[in-house]
């Protein structure tokens, strides 16, 4: 009986699975570097599963999908669809933004799979929004419609980073002067935590310590960096006010997830940090977001789910 997989990529890992009736299983992670082109690397996975024959997958994958060509953002891989579907032989192809999976990965979600942030009660059919910090920053919307759920493309990672307080005008000032541009994913993603660091140990004459966005984490949460928990403690608040501007966009009384592979790492310093605060922090319009609920997807494969329920609903089983 012939299989169907899913892969979810990013800029750092390609993560493999195969479909099945419940979900996903044989999970398999591969480092993107270590392969030249997509096609090896899905090879490899089907190498590494002799005992089954997929001909239908879903690739799920950190850049836009606007057509045939597909070039990554934060990594080297380009491929046509069209080719990639001949190399591996399938019947049925389809490459989907990582975040379209993500997307559609938040209906079939128990609440055992997520940890809410604050007050807030979504509402049934409400509109979604996630976003994700993890290598870049990942948006996406979603929506009921008389089909049923829809997602709504686009690249909200790649808007400007608005300041709320001084300490991201010290943030968007270091940016400006080093890129010329502040978007909200040189905040929130891997280097954005890195950006706000280096921002802050600047304005404060400290030496640049750190040069891995985990080395500040890890800093940040066992108390041995002054700065690196300033640091954490402003991507909160980021990621807070960015949420509210979410949820003012597309009223999502569905809620506000966040997914990627950052925030999971420390629930409890973002449950006591000003992320709430800072989502309902919209003057006049607070009474308009302050029920809308905010969670942190706590399900590691949320993105390989995503695309089985893609894969699912396009295809015959």
């Amino acid at each position: 009986m012939s299989q169907k997989f899913v892969a979810d990529v990013g800029g750092t890992n390609i993560r493999v699975a195969r479909v099945t009736e419940s979900g996903v299983a044989d999970i398999k992670k591969y480092m993107c570097n270590d392969f030249a082109s997509i096609d090896l690397a899905i090879a490899q996975y089907f190498s590494d599963m002799p005992e089954y024959s997929f001909s239908q997958g879903c690739i799920a994958i950190a850049c836009p999908v606007l057509g045939d060509q597909v070039e990554m953002t934060n990594h080297s891989w380009a491929f046509s669809q069209n080719a990639l579907r001949s190399q591996l032989k399938l019947d049925a192809l389809f490459v989907i933004n990582d975040f379209t999976a993500v997307a559609h990965s938040l209906p079939v979600l128990g609440e055992e799979q997520v940890v809410q942030i604050g007050e807030g009660t979504a509402k049934e059919n409400g509109n979604i929004a996630v976003f994700g910090p993890g290598t870049g920053l990942g948006v996406e919307h979603i929506t009921m419609t008389s089909t049923g759920w829809q997602t709504l493309d686009g690249e909200g990672g790649h808007v400007d980073f608005a300041p709320v307080d001084e300490t991201d005008v010290v943030v968007w000032r270091h940016l400006q002067s080093t890129l010329g541009r502040a978007s909200a994913e040189e905040v929130m993603s891997g280097r954005g935590l890195h950006n706000i660091y280096t921002a802050l140990a600047n304005h404060a004459s400290a030496p640049v310590v750190f040069t891995e966005p985990a080395q500040i984490t890890d800093a940040a949460l066992n108390g041995t960096c002054k700065i690196a928990e300033a640091t954490l403690t402003q991507f909160c608040r980021i990621m807070g006010s960015f949420a509210g501007n979410l949820a003012l966009n597309m009223a999502t009384t569905g809620g506000i997830f966040i997914g990627g592979g950052i925030a999971n790492r420390f629930p409890e310093f973002i449950q006591n940090s000003d992320f709430r605060a800072r989502f309902e922090a919209k003057g006049q319009m607070k009474h308009y977001v302050k029920d809308i609920p905010t969670y942190l997807i706590a399900e590691p494969d949320h993105g390989l789910l995503g695309a089985a329920a893609y894969l699912n609903q396009n295809t015959a089983s």
